[in-house]
């Protein structure tokens, strides 16, 4: 017997066509192993990017969620490096189902450290211009696999991916997302995002700590130097007091 199709109506979550019997699981059963030349960058800009966009539950961002892009086809399904969708909630989700949220990431980034994975990025951009993805980047850490290192495309009036003009702010590999408001940048080995509205470089989580550690320390040398400076002061207005109390005049004030 046929599987009825139940629509939006009946089913909260599905929509008309949708057979509810089939399932997107949220993992692909491959065991997760990457190299820290592939996860450090994977895992700052994810951070970074949550971060940048947290005051904004309009924007989402995840890493590694694996997106299904053909209604009643679990088949058909890619997990991207790090995505950003637009003016999708930002709330935790198994999977990202094309057709429930209403439109594919706007977002894309692969980090490619093998010739296979250059291989395999190459050929999502048919998937991804198929799905809509406006922007589609992909970065090599180790510069042994893109040329250059770093290399945007943008979506164009007839569905084909064109490369994103780079701009020359600075002497490294980068060019301007305009779905993130952003430079993306390869700095020395470094991945790095640049906020060219407020002229500075985004913080990795590693670089918010310590630049909270570095403030917290300045914080408690302050202290400790306006407690000196009190103590100092009380120091010197006792020995006034006894000096006044023996009869010994004190000197004018310059």
């Amino acid at each position: 017997m046929t599987t009825p199709t139940v629509s939006s109506a009946a089913a909260p979550g599905l929509i008309a066509g949708e057979d509810p019997g089939i399932i997107y699981p949220s993992s692909d059963g491959e065991p997760l192993a990457i190299s820290d030349t592939q996860r450090i960058p994977l895992v700052d800009t994810y951070i970074v990017l949550s971060l940048h966009f947290s005051r904004r539950p309009e924007v989402y961002v995840s890493a590694d969620l694996l997106i299904y892009y053909e209604m009643n086809n679990p088949r058909r399904r890619v997990a991207p490096d790090v995505l950003v969708a637009m003016g999708i909630p930002d709330h935790p989700r198994d999977n990202y189902l094309v057709w429930r949220e209403g439109k594919a990431p706007d977002f894309m980034l692969e980090i490619t450290v093998s010739s296979a994975q250059a291989r395999e990025a190459i050929a999502k951009r048919d998937i991804y211009a198929a799905m809509g993805v406006t922007e589609y980047w992909r970065y090599d850490p180790t510069g042994r696999y893109l040329d250059p290192w770093l290399i945007g495309e943008t979506l164009d009036d007839h569905g084909q991916y064109r490369r994103l003009d780079r701009s020359g702010t600075f002497d490294a590999p980068q060019g301007y997302s305009p779905v993130l408001g952003l430079d993306l940048c390869v700095v020395g080995d470094k991945f790095r995002l640049f906020d060219p509205m407020r002229q500075t470089w985004l913080l990795t989580l590693a670089e918010s700590y310590a630049a909270r550690r570095a403030a917290d320390k300045q914080a408690e040398e302050s202290i400790r130097e306006r407690q000196a400076t009190a103590a100092a002061e009380a120091r010197i207005a006792k020995m006034e007091r006894l000096l006044r109390e023996h009869g010994i005049a004190l000197p004018d004030a310059a």
